[in-house]
């Protein structure tokens, strides 16, 4: 880790994700001047990191419906706290965000959950265009 990651807030995971029990605690380090990409980056393993960015840019109608448990087990009631990031797959044709798996941080607490949105038609792989 960098002194510029160390100075970052940590992120608690209130769920392992899934594939990585292991590891409760990142870090969201900016990759660009925009704010538009970030590396979700393990405190206990900084190779372990996602491309994540937040869905308005490039998926402006993205508004996924959280459920009550995500807010216990973020302990938190306001909808307007939570910061949501797609995970992304970089590609070398295209590059793609899953929406249907979204991570939501608590921008008070700093706890964060990933969620696999049930009943969801989001795909796993939706197509990243910049929207504006």
């Amino acid at each position: 880790m960098t002194d510029t990651e160390l100075d970052l807030p940590v992120i608690d995971m209130a769920i392992p994700m899934p594939g990585f029990p292991a590891h409760r605690q990142f870090v969201l380090v900016r990759l660009n001047d925009e704010g538009l990409l970030y590396a979700f980056t393990s405190i206990d393993d900084p190779e372990l990191r996602f491309l994540v960015a937040p869905p308005e840019p490039f998926f402006p109608d993205y508004a996924p419906e959280i459920e009550s448990e995500v807010f216990a087990a973020l302990n938190t009631k306001d909808p307007d706290r939570l910061l949501v990031m797609v995970v992304i797959t970089a590609g070398v044709n295209e590059t793609t965000a899953n929406l249907l798996a979204p991570i939501i941080v608590d921008r008070d607490s700093h706890r964060a959950i990933q969620v696999v949105l049930t009943g969801s038609e989001m795909p796993v792989r939706a197509i990243m265009r910049k929207t504006y």
